[in-house]
């Protein structure tokens, strides 16, 4: 069924609107919470309430691209659930790993100036994603958006997890210098 048509049927209210998004994107949104979680329970809960969560804000929200809009809940609540987990206890699965590569670049931003400064900071990591090859955006994207394991994205694109390994971390090295210059204090 056509992203539009799911849409429509969550701004008439219609019920089915949740079991047509379960059809079509459940194995998408279980695979998002999983790589985060590494869990299958609270993937299962994550993505349950990723459909409350999609049926409440649409409307007044009208995504353009349903898959987008569900991945993006489905990421928020699993990382949420990841830190909820991780208060009392260390998790399995890559998010550890994957935060702490990440740790020096990007860091929690809490008061409404930190908001307008993460805001500009999304704007120039997207830009500079948008001056790299495809083929290391979608690692970058695959390992830190999907939070997929190295060997999954090796896997998927033919690669050795080394390989992989070295381009990710070439990657946040240059994207560190890049938002050093243009002002980000890191």
């Amino acid at each position: 069924m056509d992203d539009k048509v799911i849409v429509q049927m969550y701004l008439d209210r219609d019920e089915n609107a949740i079991l047509k998004t379960k059809e079509k994107y459940e194995a998408y949104c279980y695979a998002i919470s999983n790589n985060i979680l590494g869990n299958y329970e609270d993937a299962q809960e994550c993505v349950n309430d990723t459909y409350l969560r999609v049926w409440n804000s649409i409307p007044p929200q009208k995504p353009v691209r349903l898959s987008t809009y569900l991945g993006k809940i489905v990421r928020n609540l699993s990382f949420d659930r990841y830190k909820k987990n991780t208060a009392t206890k260390r998790g399995g699965g890559q998010t550890k790993l994957i935060l702490d590569e990440l740790e020096d670049i990007i860091s929690e931003r809490n008061t409404p100036v930190d908001e307008v400064e993460r805001k500009e900071l999304i704007r120039t990591i997207n830009e500079y994603l948008a001056n790299v090859s495809q083929r290391k955006r979608q690692l970058f994207v695959c390992r830190y958006w999907y939070a997929d394991s190295i060997r999954n994205i090796a896997d998927r694109y033919n690669m050795t997890e080394n390989y992989v390994s070295v381009i990710l971390n070439r990657m946040r090295a240059e994207l560190r210098i890049y938002l050093s210059e243009r002002g980000f204090e890191l």
